[in-house]
């Protein structure tokens, strides 16, 4: 029974040999990921279009789920980048940003998405996450640091503006560019020009002065709480508010508050499938963190619990003031950097940001909007790569085209339309490659028992013997294509007496395939040619025996393709001699 929970509930696990030094490895990382994540959540939840601490709100609760249920040891749950624009894109379609209706949007948001998380945990449906490809993730991910950063341009020069595609941005900048702020600039410009430094020179700098290792890279991580308190005592000193500078304001001092998500039909089917995309979206990025974080460490995560555990800390969320939540990759990091030994450093990380809730609050009220927009923007910009253009041009001309296509797309038309056109592009590309699946026509290795395509190595080969390897599994996108394919070359050879099918790479065969494999041999029987198969491996085996096809089969199955080889060219041996 304990075992069981186990699996359920990793921190059974964990817990057992907590000790004394990992307490204090933990603590030490909490307390710099806590510095780092105050200033962090407030400028998520601006992004997300919702009021500063709705931010830290979604960092309390959910920290704990995860550390209850998550397995990763080192994953910081939170409010990120990407998570927090599909929030304003899904929740701005059905209400006014400012509004209540826009915060309990929010909340049911995150509920739908802890409850399909939940659900794919519980079903162990973590695969579905695979059929967003590598390449359609980084362009994802290239375009919403762009739109995100285009998106807080509007903070840096103090106007007005909207939008969630690129054009949208743009045109709106455009007609409000006479409202600029001037003070608003310097003051932005500043703090985004600080922030980019301290990421790259701020370290360097104190290790020159004689800091240590440890000291220097806390002050780093500090750097943006550094800008936030500069910028808000200066709006403070000199009364820039008043001067059209636009500040954070009153932020209610005190815990989350419990909070109920709306369930209303109307609202959930229009914020389902913006759920599902941020489910899927979060879910990619928080595994894809935390299995290169647990593999530096010899560690294992189970990506199946971690659905469990992300869907824990969204449902956390809902009830508790925030909104959709996942694993992300800078606090991560910093985590992991820190010295957290186990998910413990979470819960230390949300009494901290527990304790600013309640005490330190009042002391963001000067707090300028731009500064939290400059924090964004240099956060974000980390994210953007167009080197993955140049890599798969390279490598990959269809993948190029997906990374292209999800970039275009996901500029011009939403974040929404981007993700879910990744999944299309990627499934596509998946079902087009494997549509055509690689054939070779082989041959004897002279001197071996092995066979090798006689397109690419000098090999032995009969004209009365058509051997072709089957690169990939049969199934009904391109059993069709293996029917053409044997049905031309035989056309084309008249000396052929005998077809073997290598199926060493074959994995699985289909119903589809299987009707195509017994068309193949009633043709090749009405041509007098045999059909033979060689290296069929035991599942598919087991499941052809099970069928028609076998019982039918004209020719044999050999166990490999040598001998299959030798039994066809010794009876042609022996029919020629008899001729």
């Amino acid at each position: 029974m304990i075992n069981h929970l186990r699996g359920y509930l990793p921190i059974l696990d964990w817990g057992r040999t907590y000790d004394r030094n990992a307490f204090s490895n933990d603590m030490i990382a909490a307390v710099i990921v806590t510095i780092m994540l105050i200033p962090q959540s407030l400028a998520y939840a601006l992004l997300a279009g919702l009021p500063p601490e709705a931010g830290i709100y979604a960092s309390i609760a959910p920290i704990i789920l995860y550390a209850i249920f998550g397995t990763s040891r080192a994953l910081a749950v939170g409010p990120v980048a990407v998570v927090s624009l599909l929030t304003a894109s899904a929740v701005g379609q059905v209400a006014e940003q400012g509004t209540a209706g826009y915060a309990v949007a929010a909340l049911t948001l995150a509920f739908l998405s802890g409850g399909f998380l939940m659900l794919l945990g519980l079903f162990r449906l973590g695969f579905l996450a695979n059929f967003l490809s590598h390449p359609v993730i980084a362009g994802f991910i290239t375009a919403s640091g762009i739109l995100i950063a285009f998106s807080q341009l509007k903070h840096l020069l103090g106007v007005s503006a909207h939008g969630h595609t690129l054009p949208q941005l743009l045109s709106s900048l455009g007609e409000h560019l006479g409202e600029i702020n001037f003070i608003t600039v310097i003051l932005g410009g500043l703090a985004t020009a600080f922030l980019f430094w301290v990421r790259k020179g701020l370290k360097p700098m104190l290790r020159r002065l004689g800091a240590s290792p440890k000291l220097a890279d806390v002050l780093t991580k500090a750097g943006p709480v550094a800008a936030v308190a500069v910028t808000t005592i200066s709006v403070w000193l000199f009364g820039l508010n008043d001067k059209g500078v636009k500040i954070v304001g009153e932020v209610p001092q005190s815990l989350p508050p419990l909070t109920m998500p709306g369930l209303s039909p109307d609202l959930v089917q229009q914020l389902l499938v913006p759920a599902i995309l941020i489910s899927i979206i979060g879910f990619v990025e928080s595994v894809s963190v935390a299995q290169t974080l647990a593999a530096k460490k010899r560690q294992r995560i189970d990506p199946d619990q971690e659905l469990i555990g992300l869907g824990a800390a969204n449902i956390g969320a809902a009830f508790t003031g925030g909104y959709p939540v996942t694993g992300g990759f800078s606090r991560s990091v910093v985590n992991y950097d820190a010295g957290a030994e186990t998910p413990a450093a979470g819960a230390f990380t949300a009494v901290g940001l527990a304790i600013a809730a309640v005490a330190l609050t009042p002391l963001v009220y000067y707090l300028p909007n731009a500064t939290l927009a400059a924090t964004i923007v240099v956060a974000v910009l980390s994210l953007v790569d167009f080197s993955i253009l140049k890599k798969t041009w390279g490598y990959s001309k269809a993948d190029f085209t997906a990374v292209a296509a999800t970039i275009v797309l996901t500029l011009a038309l939403g974040v929404e339309v981007g993700v879910a056109s990744g999944v299309g592009i990627s499934i596509l590309l998946h079902l087009y490659k494997t549509s055509r699946p690689h054939v070779a026509e082989i041959g004897l290795m002279p001197g071996t028992q092995h066979f090798r395509n006689v397109n690419r190595h000098s090999v032995e080969t009969d004209p009365t013997v058509l051997s072709l390897r089957v690169d990939e599994s049969l199934y009904f996108v391109n059993a069709r294509f293996l029917e053409d394919l044997v049905q031309a070359r035989v056309s084309e050879g008249c000396a052929i007496k005998n077809v073997i099918l290598m199926f060493s790479a074959v994995n699985e065969v289909d119903y589809s395939a299987l009707e195509s494999l017994e068309a193949i041999n009633q043709r090749l029987t009405d041509l007098g040619i045999g059909l033979h198969l060689s290296e069929v491996k035991g599942p598919v085996m087991d499941r052809l025996q099970q069928t028609h096809f076998i019982h039918e089969l004209n020719g044999r199955v050999f166990l490999s393709q040598y001998d299959a080889w030798r039994a066809m060219t010794v009876s042609t041996d022996i029919d020629n001699a008899a001729e």
